[in-house]
């Protein structure tokens, strides 16, 4: 995720405001202006780091003028645990907390808390204290044991939230105030309820030191743990997501498609709005009721990709965001004709851009609540139940199509942070949710208020509201947005929690869930700076993937942030169709960058194992790890599930748009619907989970944009009606992230042969269907070891003699062919010569007549694939059979000859 929230939430923050009421101080007691950074870290209770501060005696000062405390801090030095948990310290002056002083601690943190110390030359120098260490370690241990958010027993809810350095809070209820207990072990305030209270709107009236305004301030607010809200998340609402009133028929008795391991996930990637919202054949338009209408035109699409070998669908945020109205009356909409514009006009992203801040659309990565259904996908946002009951009912839908259901989780930032409207965390505990800086300044490199999944309470937030979306929604996986800004720890714990979860107990089985995430390493956190990250690297081998940029990158050629566009790959004719951009370098250039991709796709191909020997084109025998990927290692994946293929996802321009700018701009629609095969096609047939972004086999386009997180429903409805389009020349894209890149698009949107047809859509996308079709017939595209992999994977002609634009790998009994040039290609193999082969069943019989000419002559062990194509060769009397690892034999031939005989898969492993 690379977006910037730059959406103006004024008018979203009017209706969200809670009050922000300067607390009553003691008469006489002002508090001396706040120091404006906060460089002092109290780590626990013994210990705090000072960056900048003199190895010489200094205190914490604590309460306002007339009523001030002292905590004594002597030098000393981290000891080894210390600099182990906090190694972005480790070189700062530390100072050992008076052990006289110890029990201060508790009543320190719910006050104004300073640092102060005489420089050289005796004048005073203060400075503000982050708290969240010292906090974990007097609160975690008896916090993490208590129940937060609402908590029925017997019908009566119990009302928890951790607020250790709140002075009081209360319960906000009909219009009254509740007085709340404070657990002075956990830092837990709680309530227990009546019955009556089920159904009623509630906030938490919390009065606390907010170092972010400097003085104490009582705000109220809605529960962290909340799971429901009113319109517009203005109150939380108590429910008890077990009710059966909140079941909708059949839930209880909800029958699953069968599990598909992660290192077999085919997975399409779907925005709820997106996937409904233009469909005319649906009933609930943008609703996540559009999944149950069975009839539809997309949900006849999805029916025929789970039918085919998709697995998952994968749905970009749904809980609560934090920018979108929920009531539609308050949703604005663009007041131009669009579709009147000229494909090349900037009068389209104009008028889009003036609604932007207050319409119905955004990606979703802004979390407000982290486990309640975002109220805008619901058929009534004012109705708590409906958001529950439907989003339980879309669950329901896909999983009656065949789909289990993955979803998109943010935890690693929030949309606000601070006295911000939009703030939840940090105006109940101010300075602990959130991952500081030195300075005392909230990190954002994640483009917002990065949060602190390595401080326990927000760790253990992670692991609940996972845990409650799998038991109360029962969701079949989660993708975790920007994952290496957590713990590796944290998503080990959400693992460990997960796979605890049993159907006899829990209704859902915990160990069935799928988890994938970014894996990059950027930002304040990047190379393990403050604790072991769940990149790609250190997430080899958990069984918990992440995304492969390398064989991607190969695919698609050049990267995400090139200033040309142009730059092609792989599957965008580099060297073999060569577009006129200087930036591909010359023919020697091109060639040599091709080779090197190939080498990236055939890694990628493996499932990115760092293990994997093979020869390169350079002729070196090379490991996965010792293939380069702009200076990092391309194989870094312990076993073929640790790395997911995709060529696109809902960052950067689609696949079809990406091709667009890439491909000679003469390129035929029929020629730019088969590269857009080769490349989902590598990904399809790649070891380990695959992902595709919804409606790419359609050729779907966002008319160039690169970045439509609010790019509303114009740029972004998928088009299930070939009729419509596919969505390119609907204008130039949106100027904030595509302006620069105008003078490339302008052309290409103004270029009528380049909008597809018909013809190209359904061939492209039947062609898709017959890979995964093949992929779903042959288990030896799910090796489950890199053991396994090494001995029935490889790439016969590899080397020197390589020919630029074509991969051909050989697995077990099949031979695939990825011919990415213009022309038919010729490629001999020389150690099947006298073997039999012949193009794979599905292919022979399936919607592509190009790939139908490919052929195989057993005398010379050749295989001929035409140009732009990707072909699927199997031994003729096993084809649609593989055999074991563990080899072949009597009973494989006869499994492979019933398959042959029944045109379908046999299911079930191959045979001993």
């Amino acid at each position: 995720m690379r977006r910037t929230l730059r959406r103006t939430v004024a008018a979203v923050a009017m209706a969200l405001c809670a009050a922000v009421l300067p607390a009553p101080l003691p008469a006489n007691a002002a508090p001396p202006p706040a120091p404006a950074q906060a460089a002092a870290q109290w780590i626990d209770r013994d210990t705090v780091v000072w960056k900048g501060a003199r190895h010489a005696p200094a205190q914490l000062e604590f309460g306002a003028e007339g009523q001030k405390g002292e905590i004594r801090l002597a030098p000393a030095a981290l000891g080894p645990a210390e600099r182990a948990a906090y190694p972005h310290l480790k070189d700062f002056p530390a100072f050992a907390v008076d052990p006289r002083d110890l029990k201060l601690a508790a009543t320190a943190l719910r006050e104004r808390l300073v640092a102060v110390q005489r420089d050289a030359e005796g004048r005073r120098v203060s400075t503000g204290v982050q708290i969240p260490g010292v906090l974990d370690d007097l609160y975690g241990p008896a916090a993490a044991k208590v129940p937060l958010g609402p908590v029925f027993r017997r019908g009566r809810p119990t009302l928890a939230v951790w607020a250790p350095t709140a002075r009081t809070v209360a319960l906000e209820l009909d219009g009254r105030t509740v007085p709340m207990r404070r657990d002075d072990a956990s830092g837990v305030w709680q309530v227990r309820g009546a019955r009556g209270w089920a159904g009623k709107p509630y906030r938490y009236v919390v009065t606390v030191w907010a170092p972010s305004v400097g003085r104490f301030v009582t705000n109220k607010v809605t529960d962290p743990y909340a799971t429901a809200l009113t319109a517009d998340s203005q109150r939380s609402v108590i429910v008890d997501l077990a009710d059966p009133r909140l079941a909708p028929k059949g839930w209880a008795k909800l029958k699953k498609p069968a599990a598909v391991p992660l290192n077999r996930a085919r997975i399409q990637e779907l925005h709820i709005r997106d996937f409904s919202v233009a469909d005319r054949t649906s009933r609930h338009p943008g609703q996540y009721l559009a999944f149950t209408d069975r009839r539809s035109d997309g949900m006849r699409h999805l029916k025929a990709l789970a039918d085919a070998g998709t697995s998952y669908v994968h749905l970009l945020p749904a809980f609560d965001i934090a920018t979108i109205p929920e009531r539609r009356a308050d949703q604005a909409r663009p007041d131009c004709d669009l579709a009147a514009l000229p494909a090349d006009s900037e009068r389209q992203q104009e008028c889009v851009g003036k609604v932007a801040g207050r319409d119905a659309y955004n990606w979703g990565y802004d979390p407000f609540h982290y486990t309640v259904p975002e109220g805008s996908y619901a058929s009534d946002p004012d109705s708590p139940r409906a958001r529950t009951v439907e989003f339980r009912r879309m669950v329901q839908g896909l999983n009656e199509a065949g789909l289990r259901t993955v979803m998109d989780v943010v935890y690693n930032h929030t949309a606000a942070s601070g006295q911000g409207a939009l703030s939840v965390l940090d105006r109940i505990v101010p300075g602990y949710y959130h991952r500081l800086l030195d300075d005392g300044s909230v990190a954002t490199s994640t483009c917002c208020a990065n949060t602190a999944p390595e401080h326990l309470m927000m760790g253990r937030l992670v692991v609940d509201s996972i845990v409650t979306w799998a038991k109360q929604y029962k969701v079949d996986g989660f993708r975790f947005d920007l994952m290496g800004h957590h713990p590796k720890a944290n998503i080990l714990a959400v693992r460990k929690a997960l796979d605890a979860l049993t159907v006899a107990k829990d209704g859902v089985d915990g160990k069935a869930i799928v988890l994938y995430g970014e894996g990059w390493n950027f930002g304040e956190v990047a190379n393990d700076a403050r604790f072991v990250q769940a990149t790609q690297r250190n997430m080899a081998g958990t069984g918990i993937a992440t995304f492969n940029d390398r064989s991607r990158d190969a695919v698609r050629g050049g990267g995400p942030f090139d200033a040309d566009p142009r730059v092609q790959g792989f599957a965008s004719g580099l060297y073999t169709a060569p577009n006129p951009s200087p930036a591909n370098g010359t023919p020697a250039d091109q060639r040599a960058r091709l080779l090197h991709y190939q080498d990236l796709i055939k890694v990628g191909l493996t499932g990115n194992l760092a293990g994997y020997t093979f020869t390169d084109t350079s002729g070196r025998t090379v490991k996965g790890s010792e293939v380069d990927y702009n200076g990092a290692p391309a194989g870094y994946a312990a076993a073929p599930g640790d790395a997911l293929a995709y060529a696109d996802a809902h960052d950067n321009e689609t696949l079809y748009d990406a091709l667009a700018y890439k491909l000679p701009q003469p390129t035929s629609p029929a020629d730019r619907a088969r590269m857009q095969v080769v490349a989902l096609g590598v990904a399809a047939l790649s070891q380990g989970p695959a992902l595709s972004q919804a409606g790419s086999d359609l050729l779907r386009s966002k008319s160039l944009d690169r970045n439509s997180f609010e790019s509303g429903d114009w740029f972004n409805a998928l088009h299930w009606d070939c009729r419509d389009g596919n969505g390119f020349g609907r204008g130039l894209p949106p100027a904030a992230d595509n302006k620069d890149k105008w003078p490339y698009a302008r052309p290409l949107l103004a270029d009528p042969a380049l909008r597809p047809g018909c013809a190209e859509i359904t061939a492209a996308s039947a062609a898709y269907r017959d890979l995964l079709r093949i992929h779903a017939a042959e288990p030896v595209f799910g090796l489950d070891s890199a053991a396994a992999v090494q001995e029935a994977l490889s790439f016969p002609l590899s080397g020197t003699a390589e020919t630029p634009g074509v991969v051909t790998m050989r697995l077990g009994k099949l031979v695939v062919v990825f011919n990415a040039t213009p022309h038919r290609q010729v490629q001999r193999v020389p150690a099947l010569m006298g073997q039999r082969y012949g193009l794979h069943r599905v292919q022979a019989r399936g919607a592509d007549p190009v790939v139908k000419t490919a052929s195989y002559e057993k005398r010379t062990g050749t295989f001929a694939v035409p140009g732009r194509t990707v072909a699927v060769f199997a031994e003729r009397w096993f084809r649609g059979a593989v055999v074991s690892r563990r080899g072949g034999g009597v009973l494989e031939a006869l499994r492979g000859a019933v398959r042959e005989a029944l045109g379908g898969a046999v299911h079930g492993p191959p045979c001993p």
